[in-house]
């Protein structure tokens, strides 16, 4: 059996059939953990869905800030973008069951000695309190009132986060920091417009997993989302999101007995976007 962590695939799903096929992956041998953003700028997020809903167990998905929109934009809550690429997820005959798989997706998940995220994490949480979090997004998102998140999902402010926040302003800082969070400052702003690579940060601000003293120091976090940070290997972190759709490639890397790098090309090339 062998456990893989793959990054953003961002709908295309020819790049993850080669990268599969590459390592040989089988599902009912071997488990995939995907970090988010599965759907959208590629031609083809309808297939990804329809693939990883195959697999059952043997692909556990993250929640990337592209994989909440497709639920927004499906439930009305949202105008499309023109870079988007949906279409063929919101008019396909099995719509309804793709859109109620993705939305039990998870936002954190703790497994073989990583934190796996999308995005970031604030400085101010450690483990317990990141999945706990994680968990009042996951539990909105299954619940009788998605459609009550899902409105009021969008926006950068709280910018930094408060035990005293309650209602949508809670809801709204988790999500950001989990599936959008790039640069923030030592105790937790987030500046959620910023992007560019490690030397784009705003004055004031780090990475995330770069700020001193932050609570999960300890904890090793494997995330995606930040595609021109590229692909990063280090103790404490590993950063998966390779540039699948922006003309970079898909990645994978083993994580049980060793960490094997996979990389595929991607010939679906977009223009940079988040």
């Amino acid at each position: 059996m062998a456990v893989w962590l793959v990054g953003d695939v961002q709908g295309c799903d020819t790049a993850l059939g080669c990268l599969l096929g590459e390592i040989a992956f089988s599902p009912s041998r071997d488990t995939l953990y995907l970090l988010g953003d599965l759907v959208n700028r590629g031609p083809e997020s309808v297939q990804v869905l329809r693939r990883l809903v195959g697999y059952g167990d043997a692909a556990r998905c993250l929640l990337g800030n592209h994989d909440l929109s497709l639920l927004a934009l499906a439930h009305g809550l949202r105008a499309p973008h023109g870079n988007d690429t949906l279409d063929p997820v919101l008019y396909a005959d099995d719509r309804d069951h793709l859109l109620e798989w993705l939305r039990f997706r998870s936002m954190a998940i703790h497994a073989h000695g990583l934190l796996m995220v999308h995005g970031g994490v604030l400085p101010q949480w450690d483990l317990a309190t990141t999945l706990a979090l994680s968990r009042e997004v996951e539990d909105a998102l299954r619940g009788p009132q998605l459609t009550t998140f899902l409105a009021q999902m969008y926006g950068n402010q709280p910018d930094r986060w408060s035990d005293t926040l309650t209602g949508a302003d809670r809801m709204r800082v988790i999500v950001n920091a989990l599936t959008r969070l790039r640069f923030c400052t030592p105790d937790g702003v987030m500046a959620l417009k910023a992007s560019g690579g490690l030397a784009d940060a705003p004055a004031g601000y780090l990475p995330w997993f770069d700020v001193p003293q932050r609570r999960t120091q300890g904890v090793r976090i494997a995330f995606g989302h930040w595609s021109t940070l590229g692909y990063l290997n280090r103790p404490d972190i590993i950063a998966l999101d390779t540039g699948c759709v922006w003309g970079g490639c898909l990645s994978a890397l083993r994580i049980d007995g060793g960490e094997n790098l996979v990389q595929v090309a991607c010939e679906q090339a977009q223009v940079p976007g988040e």
